[in-house]
């Protein structure tokens, strides 16, 4: 596949090293020759130097035959992004998607009108990350999805001294459940930072991230058994007057009683007073100072975001809030390699805007049956949705049959209104909404018994 991503900043390189894996023709535009430099370091790319929106430069980059086109440019208006998608539709571009800075335009009315005009998608990564830590924070896991409103789950539970699991192998953890069906899978753990696919001998060890899909009555059943209660949370105190925080909170400001944020820069203090509900208090304060923390209440608070765009800064808040009590903690952490770091220091949950923002657009290089693509933190290997295709190879035979990848497991499938674990005997059928667990390098393969 060819595509061609104009702008070389922090998503567009990620995007980049990202897509070249997957042996896909990469061409990137970008009008700073040092950040063009940057990326040929870290992915196997064409650069084309030039200003975003020139024809010139986007016929140079050969846009016209690309079967995708991401508009990604970094410290600009949105409008640049835009008016580049739309250029390289009518250039000949296939599919073409714009990052956008404004929470209206996504809005299912002006979505509407964009597709009509030709952009496939739009998105706002900030966005993203607040719809990710407000799921977050209805769960009691470190990270979790749910599909066909739960009627299917993938939780990520991290194995303390106290689990139950500890040294307990796969064979052993599937065979507690007390109904006759399958209700839950392990699909995956994260080790050291490898991610393994397990098999029935795998042992499980402390400080493991256990990844387990779920029926919603099995997800119940494990929550008991784990002895995880359902974290009610009604008081947020956020870090950091960010864009992210901003759209956390007005979000949260609608669903709990009280949400703190605490921003030392005055103006941005002032703006978000004045932008947000009455039950969002905006502190003029450093919130990286324990004594603030504690005249602010932090006791008494459910959940801590830190969302200051400094990951230092914001693994070690989230380890002071825990020092302080506080239940649930919420990092945004960029670098990807301190994102390991962060859960082994006891963060709950960590934030990446690139690796959201990531899956959203992996799903365009793939078959068009995948209706959703994520990544979750603490492994490499990606969560697909699928709508299965009449005819398509997953539903020639039982799943056992089949030759499915070798690094990918299909966990459930939802048909109709009934929701099921996926075991060796299942046979996929056409209009089933499937979910499977893959590492990177087997994804293609997946998608070949899709189309």
């Amino acid at each position: 596949m060819k595509i061609v991503i104009q702008g070389a900043g922090e998503i567009g390189s990620h995007l980049a090293k990202m897509l070249s894996k997957e042996a896909n023709d990469i061409t990137v535009i970008d009008d700073d020759p040092q950040r063009l430099r940057n990326i040929t370091d870290i992915a196997d790319v064409v650069t084309v130097e030039g200003p975003p929106s020139s024809l010139n430069v986007m016929r140079e980059a050969e846009v016209q035959n690309a079967d995708l086109f991401i508009s990604v440019v970094p410290f600009v208006p949105q409008d640049i992004n835009i008016v580049s998608a739309l250029l390289a539709k009518n250039l000949g571009a296939k599919k073409v998607t714009a990052r956008i800075d404004d929470n209206d335009f996504l809005t299912a009315e002006n979505k509407l009108i964009f597709k009509q005009m030709g952009i496939e998608l739009m998105f706002y990564p900030e966005r993203l990350a607040a719809d990710e830590i407000f799921d977050f924070l209805k769960h009691s896991s470190s990270e979790s999805m749910d599909f066909a409103r739960g009627r299917l789950q993938v939780e990520v539970f991290k194995l303390e001294e106290d689990s139950p699991l500890l040294d307990m192998k796969i064979a052993e953890f599937a065979a507690i459940t007390t109904r006759d069906e399958l209700q839950f899978r392990v699909i995956a753990i994260s080790r050291g930072g490898q991610t393994i696919m397990p098999k029935f001998d795998t042992k499980l060890l402390y400080h493991d991230l256990v990844f387990i899909i779920a029926t919603r009555e099995g997800m119940q059943f494990l929550m008991k058994f784990l002895g995880k209660n359902t974290v009610e949370t009604d008081k947020v105190m956020i870090l950091g007057g960010s864009k992210i925080a901003e759209l956390a909170a007005a979000q949260l400001s609608k669903k709990i009683s009280l949400v703190k944020i605490l921003e030392k820069n005055k103006e941005r203090a002032m703006t978000l007073s004045e932008k947000l509900d009455d039950n969002v208090i905006v502190v003029l304060g450093d919130g990286r100072n324990s004594e603030l923390l504690v005249e602010e209440g932090i006791k008494d608070y459910d959940a801590f975001l830190a969302l200051t765009g400094k990951d230092e800064a914001n693994v070690l808040a989230c380890v002071v809030a825990k020092k302080f009590g506080v239940e649930r903690t919420i990092a945004e952490v960029e670098n990807i390699e301190y994102i390991h770091l962060a859960e082994e220091m006891g963060v709950d949950s960590v934030i990446n805007k690139k690796l959201i923002t990531a899956g959203r657009l992996f799903k365009f290089t793939l078959s068009g049956k995948a209706r959703l693509v994520k990544y979750m933190s603490g492994t490499n290997a990606e969560i697909l949705e699928y709508t299965v295709a009449p005819g398509s190879a997953i539903t020639k035979g039982a799943l056992k049959d089949l030759s499915f990848p070798k690094d990918s497991v299909i966990g459930g499938y939802i048909r109709g209104n009934e929701s099921a674990i996926a075991v060796g005997t299942t046979r996929i059928e056409a209009y089933d909404r499937v979910v499977v667990f893959a590492l990177p390098h087997a994804v293609k393969e997946v998608d070949a018994f899709f189309k």
